[in-house]
């Protein structure tokens, strides 16, 4: 029997009665855009985060371009970033006008290398946006010493990172500001798609909101040119039921991380995640790496075939993209480490949920792959 990768079906079947409740009764009250669902979901998320202010919007590409925006980031101004992530992160660099600069990453976290930021700093810096890649968070401390020497602005992609912590701190609460994903998929997700930025910044909450809001924060008056990403009240209300169990989630992620940690130690072609002991990863993705590409196409080739669901994250590096590329000025950097994990890095199923003999199978796949 199969294994999949992320089991929506298993939690809704779990929290049926509560999801179909919190539905109609959004259904019944006829409030869709905004309300007081929303509103109360904003609360929730702030007081999750330990930040002041949260602003929801329409998904985390919207949460990374409207912090970036109302910052006044914009043309001539460079944002320092990873290689390795979703491409929704350098969308929001080049939607806003500024130009994308990419550090190398670590190895194991795949995390950006703060040891390598300072070199990337030029006079046209203006921020830095690291991402707590599949769940676990950038080394921020050393990060944030840099940022203050140089006098830039600091924003979190946790967009994977919901619950990650750092020296007991949250993933959005650890720089001006953080965006965060409720795509499906994620560790806390909606019925489709939804984001929301966290924040102490109460001027820059004001901001982004009425940026998400057409430029207005009165009806029909506009005052600056926004956009259209507001959260629907049933995706607020879906997630609202789903909140309180997030942390129990996480560990359930954690404990399937540990099974598989003891369970492939002995494989000397796949290289394991690597947990920092400054916080908690909460594992958005359990992600190895294959000695070769040669290598992953086999294991990934076995897995599909046992039934198993898998993926590679990511089969190619941003400033390897031929959009980046293609943009003016743009000069591609060498970047070994991002590089080396070109379609050599991939998933194993670790979702919440997942039992010990179904990571077994995953486990037995993994291993005969080469035999």
């Amino acid at each position: 029997m199969g294994v999949p990768l992320l089991d929506l079906r298993l939690q809704y079947q779990q929290l049926k009665d509560e999801l179909d409740s919190a539905i109609t009764e959004v259904m019944t009250n006829a409030a869709f855009i905004g309300g007081p669902k929303v509103k109360e979901l904003e609360d929730a998320i702030a007081t999750y985060c330990d930040t002041k202010y949260a602003v929801a919007c329409g998904n985390g590409t919207d949460a990374l371009f409207l912090i970036m925006a109302a910052l006044g980031i914009g043309k001539g101004d460079e944002v320092i970033t990873t290689p390795l992530t979703f491409f929704a992160t350098v969308e929001a660099i080049v939607h806003v006008g500024a130009t994308p600069v990419f550090v190398d990453i670590e190895p194991g976290t795949y995390n950006l290398d703060v040891s390598k930021l300072e070199a990337a700093i030029t006079d046209q810096t203006k921020a830095i946006m690291p991402v707590h890649l599949f769940g676990q968070c950038v080394d921020v401390d050393p990060l944030l010493e840099i940022a203050d020497r140089h006098n830039l602005v600091v924003v979190e992609d946790a967009c994977q990172a919901i619950g990650a912590t750092y020296k007991g701190k949250r993933a959005g609460s650890l720089a001006r500001a953080a965006a965060f994903s409720f795509f499906p998929s994620k560790n806390l997700g909606c019925a489709g798609d939804g984001g929301v930025i966290t924040t102490d910044d109460g001027e820059l909450a004001a901001h982004a909101r009425k940026l998400a809001q057409h430029g207005t924060s009165k009806k029909y008056y506009h005052d600056a040119f926004g956009t259209n990403s507001r959260l629907d009240a049933l995706q607020a209300a879906i997630l609202l039921v789903k909140l309180p169990y997030l942390d129990v989630w996480n560990a359930q992620r954690r404990d399937a991380a540990a099974v598989y940690d003891q369970l492939l130690a002995d494989i000397e072609w796949l290289e394991l995640p690597v947990a920092r002991e400054y916080g908690e990863a909460v594992y958005h993705l359990y992600i190895v790496k294959a000695d070769t590409t040669e290598t992953a196409d086999r294991v990934l080739g076995a897995l599909r075939e046992a039934g198993i669901d898998t993926a590679l994250y990511y089969p190619l590096a941003l400033h390897e993209q031929d959009a980046l590329l293609a943009l003016p000025g743009f000069a591609k950097p060498s970047l070994p480490v991002a590089e080396s994990c070109d379609a050599r890095t991939f998933a194993l199923p670790a979702f919440p949920g997942i039992t010990r003999e179904q990571i077994e199978q995953v486990v037995a796949v993994v291993k005969g792959a080469l035999l």
